[in-house]
């Protein structure tokens, strides 16, 4: 993991900040904030291989597989779920619980004042909401873990179920404590990383199985296959997450010391792909919800539902990729309010040329996020679906780290860490500087 950034980062600083070398990672508080990143998502880890007792995990493993929704919630916890350790529920609980409250600010007006008007305080009120909610979410989760191993538990009893969920419960706190103290060392969002150290640590394994099905198969090429797809989806990612649409932007007054005069226009910046994993995360869920039902309510009608929405059934592909269309264009208005941006344009004094401010300028806000949704609805789209595709190409089993969430996740987490530690750098530099002592020169 800290090859992969310490690469990122050497190239992103190559190109944005020549003044930079590898020597400057040494000289300020750098290394020691790494030991404590590397310590911290190191006690992540150790309650991933604390089992819970009284399970037969050998059983439950056989079935993990044929569950899509538990398999991406395995590779989210490392291994967690299949391992049956006290900390599989992760950080997910404290994400589910960010999710709701985003929904909800919406929808909320005293939530909305507390995101916009109140500041940091406002952040901070709302930041100790969802942590509230997510030992809420963490408790429900842990029930609906505890019942769903029980076929798999030697003696289910109230006392292990008790015992049960409070273990997950509490592993998922301390997970969420860990998160937030790897964010206050300023080297990454702690949820992105903690995902990302669990992804990280399931692809060995997981890519050592797809070698040995290839190895024992003869399938050279489909494996030298399955590589090179997952380097282009790499690089695409890149390339697609540092996109935008700039839109140009001119100021009525606004000075410059470099031109020596007034400003006259800048841009606002749009993320293709705005929304980031999120429409994926809630396609999945939203797919796995009639095998839920069908299995708590025996129907059998839902049952044929959830065998064709299931991976490589008849609709699983084209039912993903409108899902993802779908919430894909909802995230990105959800984030990006083109009455408000319009409204703090206004303010400030900008308006985009030939474009009238106000209800125009929102129009064509609105305008420009749709088109942008739809490239991004079809870049998550061909995310989504490319394993299924390799993997009937090469016929073999794509290893999990290959889905288009887990590299999605990976890169835009190792970019990002990038970006904090050239910002890092530069600011210790600077700190550095010594000015001259003026008072020599006084006369």
């Amino acid at each position: 993991m800290i090859l992969l950034m310490l690469t990122l980062f050497e190239s992103s600083a190559a190109i944005e900040d020549s003044s930079i070398d590898f020597g400057d990672f040494f000289k300020g508080p750098l290394p020691g904030k790494f030991l404590q990143l590397l310590g911290l998502l190191a006690l992540s880890r150790l309650g991933i291989y604390i089992p819970l007792g009284g399970v037969n995990g050998e059983a439950f493993v056989g079935n993990l597989d044929q569950n899509s929704i538990l398999s991406t919630l395995d590779t989210f916890s490392g291994g967690g779920i299949g391992r049956l350790g006290i900390c599989s529920l992760g950080i997910v609980p404290f994400i589910n619980a960010q999710i709701v409250f985003q929904l909800l600010a919406q929808v909320y007006p005293k939530l909305q004042d507390l995101q916009k008007k109140e500041g940091e305080a406002g952040r901070k009120k709302i930041l100790q909401y969802t942590r509230y909610a997510s030992v809420g979410f963490a408790i429900v989760q842990a029930i609906g873990q505890v019942f769903y191993l029980r076929p798999y538990v030697n003696d289910f009893s109230t006392e292990w179920v008790v015992s049960s969920v409070t273990l997950l419960t509490l592993g998922s706190v301390l997970t969420t404590y860990i998160g937030e103290r790897i964010s206050d060392l300023k080297l990454g969002n702690g949820t992105s990383l903690l995902i990302f150290t669990s992804i990280i640590s399931y692809l060995p394994a997981s890519f050592g199985r797809t070698t040995a099905e290839a190895l024992q198969e003869g399938n050279y090429t489909g494996l030298a296959t399955i590589v090179v797809s997952f380097l282009l989806l790499v690089l695409g990612i890149v390339y697609v997450q540092e996109a935008e649409r700039k839109i140009p932007l001119n100021y009525a007054s606004r000075y410059t010391s470099k031109a020596g005069g007034l400003q006259k226009s800048a841009y606002l910046p749009f993320k293709v792909n705005s929304a980031g994993v999120m429409p994926i995360i809630f396609s999945t869920s939203s797919l796995a919800l009639p095998a839920t039902l069908a299995r708590f309510t025996g129907i059998s009608a839902l049952k044929n539902v959830a065998f064709a929405l299931n991976p490589g059934g008849s609709f699983y592909l084209p039912t993903n990729i409108l899902l993802i269309a779908f919430f894909n264009y909802y995230y990105t208005f959800l984030q990006l309010d083109p009455d408000d941006v319009s409204e703090q344009l206004k303010r400030q004094g900008a308006s985009i040329p030939l474009v009238r401010p106000g209800k125009s300028t929102a129009v064509f806000i609105k305008t420009v996020l749709g088109r942008i949704s739809v490239l991004g609805s079809a870049f998550l789209a061909v995310l989504a679906a490319g394993p299924a595709v390799v993997e009937q190409i090469t016929h073999l089993t794509a290893f999990r780290g290959f889905a288009g969430t887990s590299v999605l996740i990976l890169v835009g987490c190792a970019t990002d860490t990038a970006r904090k530690v050239q910002a890092e750098i530069i600011s210790q530099k600077y700190k550095n500087i010594e000015f001259y002592e003026l008072d020599k020169y006084d006369p």
